[in-house]
């Protein structure tokens, strides 16, 4: 199987010697540019509920070495002040240009593709314009139509406090000001520039890679496209196609990058090591195209012993998709397929996995390099694990840390421990920088650390609920039932995957994310006045809000007989006890509007007499944002109907947050103050109005508010 390319940004490509982050001074005055440190953006966003009887704190930082951007100001070409640090809250990838150099044109259409994706993947551009003067960027922005906010930086204030080198260079920031990826050399001279640096921007912002010939795309094995090309003091030429019914391994490199002499002369030992009419055939292909440097690189170097090929016009890259750094490898079976794809080079990482893949393509036995301590990665298995690394891809679990990465949340050690393969176990998991390979629910967080092989005991018997408990609690994972949700990753009961044609993959994956039905189904929907005897804080909060009102909102644009509109405006659509589906909306008054069963379930149950409280209503207070609430609240509140809605949860919630009692107990919360404001202002309008119509014998009316 061919897995997805792991994104690594390379030492070459990062702006950490570039950028200098130096600190303003105590007492210095924030002159323009220079407005001191970000200040982290964790104490500005709200914060995630602390479980009952915890004590609120901010997240817990997960750091490993990154950099704060230095904070730094200015006016945006429309002369409005903006400040870096009011950016914050979510990814944020700064773009240094000058508009007068040549490579900015197809610098800023690539990242003009690239803001097209900031609302679906939750993060922002900013532009600095930087070295010219202001009518030229203004002209400039206008031609190449950019939207999104550009600051004036022709005097180089704020590029010289960065320490920048470059006439352009792209920043890469986290939701909280640390800096996570940096690139200097955008690569301006490819044969397509703008397609090649928005293929850099992608990979370091980890976003869906631009489609190419050669692309790893869910398990499949794309046909290596066939090429020939000069080689290096020879009068042959290099032909993919004569190739055909051996294994090759193809691999870019740059003759001045370490990293690729590292891995060249790694290829140099491991290929020795196999027998010589089973070894593959190494071919590399040297993107500089300078040869006499080249010849003598390789030759002080002693890695002299492949053909070397020469990409004049740029074409192999364009058709491999090779745009970001180097090395980047390509195993190609027999059948001319492409196998893997492994771009960078860690020793550590990466020796094992090239000595395994090797074997495989050399039809010999695949030796199991298994690491002797700490976890090996998902990669390591699925080598032999072909169709187990495929199912596998089809997955939550697959993408968990990439969800963590979208929300801003990847440097929380609360949320981080489910979401990757062994962490805080002796090498497990750490940072994406230092084990990419980790990330995400991978085959050692069900098997045990190194399966079956290492781990014998972790999994008795093939029972994994232990395994599947440790993160799949009721405050995280709401409804869940090993034996119902275990078919949804069983590598068997998903086997027919493999079977189905790309197209029938990606409309498979799509599905994957929706939210799911988190909420009981077993008792009867009896309408939010039910709650309201019991509940009176909570009812005047709700009774003020948006949700009281949602079949208003339907009846001022004429839905309000429109049932595809109706399942999310009213309480329990087409469920027992809820609002019928041929239902009118002025015969089911109180299940007309969204309720107190929309979130915390039927509560039919709940209400009945001498029944016990706790246990058959769902509470929230206890429940993680993310994980749980966002789960119920997005089944209405999607990409389609609220675009955003996912990134703005913890916002949404603190506006209508009302709950009085403690969640688990029945016992009303102890710090009374915790209750916002508007609860108590809420309850206190409520209180007046029946009063009123107390007064009146008029029975009590809710006016929406």
């Amino acid at each position: 199987m061919l897995r997805p390319v792991q994104i690594r940004i390379f030492a070459m490509a990062l702006l950490g010697a570039v950028i200098a982050c130096g600190d303003a001074a105590p007492g210095d005055a924030a002159a323009p540019g220079n407005d001191g440190d970000v200040v982290a953006s964790a104490a500005k966003q709200p914060q995630k509920a602390a479980k009952p009887g915890a004590e609120a704190k901010p997240k817990a930082p997960l750091r490993r070495g990154e950099r704060p951007l230095p904070n730094f100001s200015g006016r945006t070409l429309e002369g409005e002040p903006l400040s870096i640090s009011s950016m914050l809250g979510k990814r944020l990838v700064v773009f240094f240009f000058n508009p007068e150099v040549k490579a900015a044109t197809p610098a800023v259409k690539a990242m003009g593709e690239i803001a097209k994706l900031r609302g679906k993947y939750n993060f922002d551009i900013l532009g600095v314009a930087t070295g010219s003067n202001r009518e030229k960027v203004v002209a400039f922005t206008k031609v190449n139509s950019i939207d999104f906010s550009v600051l004036d930086d022709s005097s180089a204030a704020i590029a010289r406090r960065m320490g920048l080198r470059q006439p352009m260079a792209v920043i890469g920031v986290d939701a909280d000001g640390f800096i996570i990826f940096g690139i200097q050399q955008l690569m301006s001279h490819a044969p397509d520039p703008e397609r090649a640096i928005e293929s850099q921007i992608r990979e370091a912002l980890r976003l869906p890679s631009l489609a190419t010939e050669s692309e790893p795309v869910l398990g499949s094995r794309p046909m290596a496209p066939l090429f020939s090309a000069d080689i290096l003091d020879s009068q042959e030429r290099f032909d993919l196609a004569a190739h055909r019914g051996e294994a090759v391994i193809l691999i870019f490199f740059l003759h001045t990058c370490p990293h690729c002499h590292h891995t060249l002369a790694f290829f140099r030992e491991a290929l020795a090591e196999l027998p010589d009419d089973k070894r593959p055939t190494l071919i590399g292909v040297e993107i500089s195209g300078r040869t006499a440097s080249v010849r003598r690189a390789l030759k002080d170097k002693k890695l002299d012993f492949f053909p070397v090929a020469f990409d004049d016009d740029g074409s192999i890259q364009g058709k491999y998709g090779v745009f970001g750094g180097v090395p980047d490898a390509f195993y190609i079976d027999a059948k001319g397929r492409i196998a893997a794809r492994v771009q960078g080079w860690d020793p550590k990482r990466d020796e094992h996995i090239a000595r395994m893949r090797m074997a495989q393509l050399a039809g010999a036995p695949v030796p199991m390099l298994l690491r002797k301590s700490g976890y090996s990665g998902n990669e390591s298995c699925g080598i032999c694990h072909e169709l187990e690394q495929e199912t596998w891809l089809f997955t939550k679990h697959a993408s968990a840390y990439d969800t963590l990465v979208k929300h801003g949340d990847a440097n929380d050690e609360e949320c981080v421990g489910c979401h990757v393969v062994g962490y805080s176990e002796p090498g497990g998991f750490t940072s994406a920088k230092q084990t990419p390979e980790l990330e995400n629910v991978g085959c050692e967080s069900c098997h045990g650390r190194g399966g079956p092989h290492v781990s014998p005991d972790f999994t008795p018997e093939g029972d994994y609920s232990a395994a599947c408990a440790a993160c799949h609690t009721p405050e995280h994972s709401l409804g869940f039932e090993y034996a119902k949700f275990l078919p949804q990753i069983s590598h068997a009961e998903n086997a027919h995957v493999t079977k189905l044609s790309l197209e029938q993959r990606q409309a498979l994956l799509e599905k994957i994310g929706a939210p799911r039905d988190m909420l009981p189904t077993s008792a009867e929907h009896v309408g939010s006045d039910s709650c309201q005897a019991c509940h009176e804080s909570e009812y005047a909060t709700w009774a003020a809000s948006p949700h009281a009102a949602a079949v208003a909102t339907l009846e001022k644009d004429g839905k309000s007989d429109q049932a595809d509109c109706l399942a999310c405006h009213t309480t329990g659509f087409g469920r027992p006890g809820g609002f019928p589906k041929d239902g009118a909306v002025e015969s089911h008054a109180d299940l007309a509007r969204v309720g107190c069963e929309s979130c915390h379930g039927p509560g039919g149950e709940h209400v009945k007499e001498d029944t016990a409280k706790i246990g058959n209503i769902v509470a929230l207070g206890d429940k993680c944002d993310s994980c749980v609430i966002l789960q119920i609240c997005g089944r209405c509140h999607d990409d389609a109907n609220d675009p955003g809605f996912e990134f703005e949860v913890l916002e949404k919630i603190e506006a209508q947050r009302h709950g009085t009692i403690e969640p688990g107990t029945g016992e009303p919360k102890a710090d009374r103050a915790a209750v916002p404001a508007a609860t108590d202002l809420a309850l206190s309008i409520l209180q007046m109005e029946r009063s009123v119509d107390r007064r009146s014998g008029e029975a009590p009316t809710w006016t929406p508010r």
